[in-house]
């Protein structure tokens, strides 16, 4: 979650082009952190359990020395701590699902299949937070599901079961996200973000030490520091992205990380993206801008998108695993929360 930006902020184009260019270096540390995973899972076999727990041990550590003492104070009195904890298992969920699968996919190939995840958020936002989509974003959510099924290609070749592992993560995401917005109506961010790399750890302690194996490379072990640094030093840059400019501005951007996912799995590991992918990635990306686009004219028209509701489409890769989830106006804790709306398409 990310704090809402000033008036000023916004109107600022210095701060814009900031704000843009910490994006775009939130992306390279998302696309950082999958590279060193797919290299430790992959080529090291690492346990995908041992590196999940790394991830939210690293970000516990991240956070005790950055985020906390400057930008959120820690605090776990939640007015809704279950689903606090749900949130938290989605996103434990989607990090060990996509850790998995990127044992046996290529980066580009599971960033693409994750860039549905705000055309996910679109959908589910209607039977569960009664914010319902006309039919021009139900036509941008299906071109992105065909963009997915060109990745996949089903009846042109075997479709890779780790695939629907991806599916499943981005699935996780967005639920994740769903549950960040509800959430936002009674909690505040500190509560939100310390709940998610805590729980994290709590969870996964067990799975990662009936696996753990300790590497004799020392390179190794800190590539295993790293893991929670990327994460939180890219959530850390999108705190301050969304400090400056609106979700709104800053959500094509995540875009980017189809570009650093494919060079880092060339240089790294020798891959090409496939025409399937490069295919199904463009037209899950111009799915996801044209929603965008709907978004701000709702916006533009004083509909329920001006209340936050554009950052629903600021979700990335990861690593995304990591991205911004929208805000709406916070309330009091005692107050009721806002009646949902319909939104108009």
């Amino acid at each position: 979650m990310t704090p809402r930006p000033t008036p000023s902020a916004s109107a600022d184009p210095s701060h814009i082009y900031k704000a843009i260019g910490l994006m775009a270096l939130a992306t390279v540390c998302f696309a950082l952190l999958d590279i060193t995973v797919k290299y430790l899972v992959d080529d090291h076999h690492v346990p995908t359990s041992q590196a999940t727990w790394l991830r939210f041990a690293g970000h516990v550590v991240f956070s005790a020395l950055v985020l906390w003492p400057f930008a959120l104070k820690p605090s776990l009195r939640s007015a809704k701590p279950l689903i606090q904890i749900f949130r938290s298992c989605m996103m434990i969920l989607t990090t060990a699902l996509n850790f998995i699968a990127l044992k046996y996919l290529q980066l580009d190939q599971t960033v693409t299949i994750f860039f549905l995840t705000p055309l996910l958020v679109a959908g589910l936002a209607g039977p569960l937070l009664g914010e319902w989509i006309g039919l021009h974003r139900m036509l941008a959510i299906a071109a992105g599901f065909l963009g997915v099924l060109v990745v996949m290609h089903p009846g042109l070749g075997e479709v890779h079961w780790a695939m629907l592992l991806v599916l499943g993560a981005t699935c996780g995401y967005a639920l994740y996200n769903i549950a960040t917005r509800y959430l936002a109506a009674f909690d505040p961010p500190s509560v939100t973000q310390t709940y998610t790399p805590l729980v994290g750890v709590l969870v996964m302690t067990p799975f990662a030490f009936a696996d753990w194996q300790s590497p004799d490379d020392w390179f190794l072990w800190l590539l295993f520091a790293t893991l929670g640094f990327w994460g939180g030093l890219g959530h850390w840059f999108l705190i301050l992205a969304h400090r400056m400019a609106p979700a709104a501005v800053l959500a094509p951007y995540i875009y980017l990380g189809l570009i650093w996912m494919s060079v880092g799995g060339f240089l790294v590991f020798g891959d090409v993206p496939t025409g399937w992918t490069l295919g199904g990635g463009g037209i899950v990306i111009l799915a996801g801008l044209y929603l965008l686009a709907r978004e701000r004219k709702v916006s533009a028209k004083g509909g329920p998108a001006a209340h936050g509701r554009p950052a629903a489409i600021a979700v990335s890769s990861h690593r995304l695993r990591h991205s911004v989830a929208q805000h709406p106006r916070r309330r009091q804790r005692n107050s009721p929360p806002r009646s949902p709306r319909a939104l108009s398409p």
